[in-house]
């Protein structure tokens, strides 16, 4: 073998060798502290999960039925054999699956942490992966979940064309009227798109405190944080003072600031009939206009049409082209001077506008207290749930759900998570190029960058060993004599 090709191969493979990342073995979560909820998928049933039988109302009979199929399963593209989860496995259908919690969890002095994992395995074009907690009634049937099901939180991503979301919705009670309205977190500023599009698995954590601040996290990096008083959509709590419906705006209003000047007159020299533009008098025609020439002729390679009826389309006239003898020349036909702006042209007049000395401003109606205010100071303290459901329209198949967990400890969740998601990012981690592969892949596609790998590696190198073999070596003209670790 050539000594060069030689050196490169022994380089490449010593290169990948120290940069080969050990395999990862997947082991089932195991919750290790309190919990109301927690699901692995890894018994490989459904058990203690209840698909809906259900129909939506109010659509037609043929897409009302909950009949969307779910499974559980491995990924199709597994990094961990032995992991499975929930899979939506059809497209355009009504999925409704639900289950129960431990126990219920009510909103007390204690914070709530919802997570669970979402892979999109098939990218998604339109369709939700949100789960739902659903509140706690003894009318609550699983077997009949749909959307009118009353939920306290729904939370999660969702995506339709190029909107990307990413719920926390939550349904507060009105203290006067009993009336349940959503309100929605305002919109994450980070970009979520990369969720959607790589195909990877990710961690979505919702955490719900007390003093009614709320985190939401992706990959357990917070994406949205605020306030159920200040930072959700409609506002919890009504404004104390509203317009008054019955105020008029009195007919003398005046609302413009500006007015013309009525004491103003039109100028004796103001010519509103000059015209904008005017020929240019200083214009000269220029040398080599063909006056007698027109600008387009008629096509002397046309042809008249063999199925041509004079009687019916009339006298065939060929179509025009543009006059080849004006191609050299400056112009053809009459020569007109060009038009140009009037200096005198001044246009029709109107009088100047001057402060509207009886301007009011702009009315509005007067404040009244409002007769549907309330004060809400605890928004935290919701409705208790007592299940987690998810119920899906998506145009796309084969979402994985995996890893569900609910409790009120972080550090617990934060367990759950690293045996959970944590496990499969390091298996999807190891399963990606690593540098080193990413730099001969470049190389294959680039041979000159071998060059550059070779300098950068191999000389340095061939330096020390001409050092360490030969006991001297220059360096900018001076000798250096050999130390002793070599």
């Amino acid at each position: 073998m050539d000594k060069s090709k030689y050196t490169l191969v022994t380089l490449r493979v010593s290169l990948i060798c120290a940069f080969n990342r050990p395999d990862v073995t997947y082991k089932a979560p195991e919750p290790r502290g309190e919990h109301f909820f927690a699901e692995s998928f890894d018994k490989g049933t459904l058990d203690g999960w209840v698909v809906s039988q259900a129909k939506k109302d109010d659509i037609d009979e043929e897409i009302a039925k909950y009949d969307g199929k779910w499974e559980v399963e491995e990924m199709k593209d597994t990094k961990l054999p032995g992991d499975k989860g929930l899979v939506l496995k059809s497209r355009a259908k009504h999925h409704a699956i639900s289950a129960l919690l431990l126990r219920p969890f009510t909103f007390d002095t204690k914070p709530l942490i919802v997570q669970y994992e979402v892979n999109f395995q098939n990218g998604i074009d339109c369709g939700g992966a949100y789960v739902k907690l659903l509140s706690q009634s003894p009318d609550l049937s699983l077997a009949q979940f749909v959307d009118k099901t009353p939920y306290t939180i729904m939370f999660g991503p969702d995506k339709c064309g190029e909107d990307y979301k990413l719920h926390f919705i939550f349904r507060h009670k009105n203290p006067k009227t009993g009336e349940y309205e959503e309100k929605h977190a305002k919109k994450p500023e980070s970009d979520l798109r990369t969720y959607y599009t790589d195909k990877k698995t990710h961690l979505y954590t919702l955490v719900l405190n007390p003093d009614n601040s709320f985190e939401i996290l992706v990959d357990q990096t917070v994406v949205n944080s605020g306030s159920l008083l200040s930072d959700m959509t409609p506002s919890v709590n009504p404004p104390a003072e509203i317009e008054d419906p019955d105020d008029h705006k009195p007919e003398d209003w005046d609302e413009r600031p500006k007015i013309q000047d009525p004491d103003a007159v039109k100028p004796d020299d103001w010519d509103e009939d000059a015209p904008a533009k005017i020929p240019d008098e200083d214009a000269v025609k220029p040398d080599g206009w063909l006056d007698d020439e027109p600008e387009y002729i008629a096509d002397p390679d046309a042809i008249k049409p063999e199925d041509w009826d004079e009687d019916m389309d009339g006298e065939w006239e060929a179509p025009q082209v543009p006059n080849p003898a004006c191609e050299s020349a400056p112009g053809c036909g009459k020569w007109e001077r060009p038009m140009i702006d009037n200096p005198n042209y001044k246009g029709k007049w109107k009088p100047p506008m001057i402060d509207n000395p009886n301007y009011q401003g702009v009315w509005k109606p007067r404040k009244i207290p409002n007769p549907d205010f309330f004060e809400d100071l605890h928004p935290f303290r919701m409705t208790p749930v007592s299940a987690v459901g998810l119920e899906l329209w998506s145009m796309s198949s084969d979402i994985f759900f995996d890893n569900f967990f609910i409790t009120y400890d972080r550090n617990t969740a934060e367990l759950w998570a690293d045996e959970g998601w944590g496990l499969k990012k390091a298996a999807e981690g190891a399963a990606e190029p690593g540098l080193m592969n990413q730099m001969i892949s470049a190389a294959e596609e680039k041979p000159w960058l071998w060059v550059v790998y070779v300098l950068t590696v191999a000389l340095p190198l061939v330096l020390i060993i001409v050092f360490c073999c030969t006991g001297k070596v220059c360096v900018g003209g001076m000798k250096l004599s050999k130390i002793s670790w070599c």
